[in-house]
């Protein structure tokens, strides 16, 4: 007779052999700590719109399927985001169950996703698990798109999705619009598809959505995570009506509970609420960078996102100091050879952001 424990291990064979070599995806540890690492929105609903809310989702029926709410949603959403006219949209449970779908649905044999790197994890993760080839296309060293290099990755690959993050996390930037425009170009003359990720939206000076109605092959992804409903967790990809139609088929039905729809169609009847939030914090923004533009040994980049990417003489060592002096920021120094020696600030409250900066001082 064998014991549990060897049973495991032998059961554990029939996992895919690239999934027991990865890592998951990891959430830091933030109990007891400043949390300024996932770019969330610091702010809460006013107390009386909790109230409101509570009421409101404590009378749902939780023990029915979802229903047409969802459709309810899709309809606020559309009206929210101006989706042009005609286009389709379709729900996720947050932009990563979106991008793992993309991947699904374009799951033929030798397909490939591009995307610039650095950039969110999940595009890699997403054609990995879905046995995709994943092309990274490293930035520029001021973490610009190299076009070039762009273009090369799309005639030779042909990818089935290319992915530009607008702006790109982590470093925070805008793309220049002329080379998206080629790029998109590019993607189309060979038929694939072009996923422009505006999960940054609220925070960004532009938005893609004016120009996706010129391209039939272009999808636009938002979420509401960053609009302040991280713990909501919904995403949202909008394109032209016949190809949303076609991802939709792979969705997986009731995806969305009715808590998460509920929540977003709350959040989108009091969108001013959420607006005056961002406005507050592309201010703290600001000032945040005026702070570190005076700390000597310490690079900036512009942002156009809720975060700040900043290069240090060592980020090891001032990460953990800012830790052990309670304030938790992202290390990404190990995530691409570009992102050397980087922190990614969260930008957060006047009062966080003060505390973030003397820590920072303080751990140089």
């Amino acid at each position: 007779m064998t014991s549990a424990s060897e049973d495991t291990a032998r059961a554990a064979c029939r996992i895919r052999t690239d999934v027991r070599s990865m890592h998951a995806y990891a959430v830091q540890d933030a109990r007891g700590l400043l949390k300024l690492d996932a770019m969330e929105n610091p702010y809460g609903l006013p107390p009386e719109l909790q109230a409101a809310l509570g009421e409101r989702l404590g009378a749902l029926a939780l023990n029915r399927y979802p229903g047409p709410r969802g459709a309810d949603l899709q309809r606020a959403l559309a009206a929210h985001a101006r989706v042009p006219e005609g286009f389709g949209l379709m729900l996720g449970n947050g932009s990563d169950e979106l991008i793992s779908l993309l991947a699904m649905a374009c799951d033929v044999p030798g397909a490939a996703i591009v995307a610039p790197e650095p950039g969110f994890v999940m595009y890699a993760m997403s054609a990995q698990l879905q046995g995709l080839r994943f092309i990274g296309v490293p930035l520029t060293a001021d973490f610009e798109l190299d076009e070039a290099a762009m273009l090369a990755a799309i005639e030779r690959e042909k990818p089935a999705i290319v992915y530009l993050a607008y702006p790109n996390n982590p470093t925070a930037n805008l793309w220049d619009d002329t080379v998206v425009e080629r790029i998109v170009q590019a993607q189309g003359r060979q038929d694939g598809l072009v996923v422009i990720d505006e999960a940054y939206q609220p925070f960004a000076a532009r938005s893609y959505i004016d120009r996706v109605a010129r391209h039939g092959h272009v999808l636009l992804m938002r979420t509401l995570s960053k609009f302040g409903l991280a713990g909501v967790r919904l995403g949202y990809l909008v394109g032209p009506a016949a190809l949303v139609a076609e991802i939709d088929k792979v969705r997986p039905p009731y995806n969305i509970s009715v808590l998460n729809c509920e929540c977003a169609l709350f959040a989108l009847e009091h969108a001013e609420v959420f607006a005056a939030q961002a406005a507050q914090i592309r201010e703290q923004r600001t000032r945040v960078a005026e702070a570190l533009a005076t700390m000597p040994g310490v690079k900036s980049w512009p942002s156009d996102a809720n975060m700040i990417l900043v290069r240090l003489p060592d980020a090891a060592k001032t990460f953990e100091g800012m830790k052990a002096r309670g304030v938790l920021v992202k290390n990404v120094s190990k995530m691409h050879p570009l992102l050397a020696n980087c922190l990614r600030l969260t930008v957060g409250t006047a009062d966080e952001n003060a505390q973030m900066l003397a820590a920072l001082e303080a751990s140089l």
